[in-house]
């Protein structure tokens, strides 16, 4: 069985392809779908395993942020299920339509990718229904809560809290799967500067006891969260020091003497993060 219960009526399937979470949370009025896989083909093969669980129908879908492997599923989810709701952030929203279209360019460029026909075939279907800071989802005898802490790995994550099972589904702001190293999705449209601040607030969502289910790979534990916090706050302290010495961006990978992940991985979290400092909290580059 693909999805696996975590909590009471609720559900995680973890797919291969980008180690992918999606999750099934359960009331009275249906299902709620939390992101739905990378693309049509791949959605399609969720549900199927959304049949097979065999507790209801999806009534509503929820999009942690726009990235095509949370959103390229949406779809297929309203083929099957008529015209449901799609929630997101709207700055999630806004992005959904652009984004995929960017990364269908990228596919359409790369011909030896296996997943290469599927992705440039999906329909990109955005979220219909958005906020911008909590909004509260009737599922008939359970209440879902979506919340946006921040800005993080995009400027639109949210967080879907089940308070009644002490569940928080996290989507990308917190990263767990060996595909990555377990190293956060510092891309190119990241804020790390504000990441730290942001799972400071997601840390104010849970408990001692919460599960915390992450985009991609296995669910994790609050103290999990707390460690990860601590090291995205070191990269954000790290480019705010090499930044206040004067040191230049292209050169800030290499001047630090540890970084809490690969340096490879960082290359955007440098980027962007400099990009992002007040202009007093720098000076003028070392010659």
């Amino acid at each position: 069985m693909a999805f696996l219960e975590v909590a009471d009526h609720v559900w995680v399937a973890r797919y291969d392809w980008f180690d992918v979470n999606v999750t099934l949370v359960r009331g009275s009025g249906g299902l709620l779908a939390v992101d739905t896989h990378a693309s049509a083909l791949a959605a399609r093969q969720v549900l199927e395993d959304v049949r097979a669980l065999g507790v209801g129908d999806v009534t509503g879908v929820v999009n942690t942020h726009e990235h095509f492997d949370h959103t390229f599923g949406n779809h297929e989810f309203r083929t099957a299920y008529g015209a449901i709701p799609i929630h997101a952030h709207e700055a999630a929203a806004a992005q959904t339509l652009a984004a995929g279209e960017r990364v269908k360019g990228l596919y359409r460029d790369d011909p030896d990718d296996p997943h290469r026909d599927e992705v440039v075939a999906t329909e990109v279907v955005a979220a219909d229904h958005t906020f911008s800071s909590a909004v509260v989802l009737d599922l008939g005898d359970r209440l879902v809560e979506l919340v946006h802490p921040g800005r993080g790995h995009t400027a639109g994550d949210l967080v879907v809290r089940v308070p009644d099972c002490d569940v928080l589904l996290a989507g990308d702001l917190i990263e767990e799967s060996a595909a990555s190293g377990g190293v956060p999705g510092y891309g190119g449209d990241c804020y790390p500067l504000e990441w730290p601040w942001t799972l400071d607030i997601l840390l104010g969502l849970t408990t001692s006891a919460s599960v915390v289910v992450p985009g991609h790979g296995a669910a994790v534990d609050r103290e999990f969260v707390e460690t990860q916090r601590n090291q995205v706050g070191l990269v954000a302290e790290t480019i705010r020091e090499l930044a206040g010495r004067g040191v230049r961006p292209e050169d800030a990978l290499a001047a630090a003497e540890e970084w809490p992940f690969p340096r490879e991985a960082l290359a955007h979290a440098v980027r962007r993060g400099f990009a992002q400092l007040e202009r007093g909290e720098r000076r003028l580059p070392l010659a």
